[in-house]
């Protein structure tokens, strides 16, 4: 499946989503912002997922919102379900929820702040 930044690849099993080593000099080649790579679950998540994005400098994504937004939509189709929990199975990890309501996502998880700032904004003209 193709979105309209990213290409979905479902693969058999959640075993090969985490030992995947991607070409990452041909994924670069592709005419797309990233490859989201995905399977279903197991009894603590509903999919696994992992995501490379090499042509932006990315070569994998530790947790990917962007890409849960389209994980989401396809899982709750698949699965019948509109809660979803998500598992991104890189090397640092972690844990996505996500609800579907219409054509709307919804996504939380955890996260730690490692810096704060302030930007102001000067007015036009």
């Amino acid at each position: 499946m193709r979105g309209r930044l990213d290409l979905l690849v479902e693969l058999d099993s959640a075993q090969t989503v985490r030992g995947l080593t991607p070409q990452l000099t041909a994924l670069a080649r592709l005419d797309v912002r990233g490859v989201i790579v995905t399977a279903a679950g197991g009894t603590d998540s509903d999919f696994v997922s992992r995501f490379f994005a090499p042509a932006a400098g990315i070569d994998e994504d530790p947790v990917t919102a962007s890409a849960h937004c389209s994980l989401a939509p396809y899982w709750s189709r698949k699965l019948g379900k509109n809660a979803l929990r998500g598992l991104q199975v890189s090397a640092r990890g972690g844990r996505v929820e996500a609800h579907v309501r219409g054509d709307r996502v919804s996504i939380s998880g955890r996260a730690v702040t490692v810096a704060q700032g302030e930007l102001l904004v000067s007015p036009p003209g």
